[in-house]
């Protein structure tokens, strides 16, 4: 992990944040406070899975999952319910807005392939058989000497006798 060092320490940009509204930043630096849930994706067998930590967000009303050819798009706002007066100041670490998150498949997937659960806090998403390489098909190679077709032979269940009938 990179990190980048600046002028503020961690404690220094948490007192300049307390006292300094969110409207008074830069641009640059409410882009940089801009909601992004965490994501983790990988394989599980032919499945790609796609996990985003979203605490605090109603799944049924303010999260979008879609599949546009190749792409899984996860979309949605987290609110903040949370009602204060207009003196009060606090501190706040949880982001809050909206979102939109992007994994690109390895190739297009079709909207009955895709389940998405949401279980506490985490919205996981698995595209199923994404990642399937193709399938072996094994070809017989006919030559001229040999009849494209084969006469089918007598088998034992043929041959034998039927019963006799009372």
């Amino acid at each position: 992990m990179t990190a980048t060092l600046t002028g503020y320490t961690d404690v220094d940009r948490l007192f300049r944040d307390l006292w300094a509204g969110r409207a008074t930043r830069p641009a640059a630096r409410r882009e940089a406070d801009a909601f992004s849930p965490a994501a983790d994706v990988y394989r599980d067998g032919d499945d790609l899975v796609a996990r985003f930590d979203l605490p605090g967000v109603d799944p049924k009303t303010d999260v979008s999952v879609e599949v546009q050819g190749r792409r899984l798009v996860v979309s949605g706002e987290r609110k903040d319910a949370r009602t204060t007066g207009p003196d009060a100041q606090r501190v706040r670490e949880t982001r809050y807005g909206s979102f939109r998150r992007v994994v690109t498949l390895p190739r297009a997937a079709s909207g009955e392939d895709v389940v998405a659960r949401y279980h506490a806090g985490v919205l996981t998403v698995t595209v199923g058989g994404v990642l399937a390489g193709p399938t072996t098909h094994k070809v017989t190679v006919e030559t001229d000497d040999e009849p494209a077709a084969a006469e089918p032979t007598a088998t034992a269940a043929d041959e034998a006798p039927e019963a006799p009938q009372a």
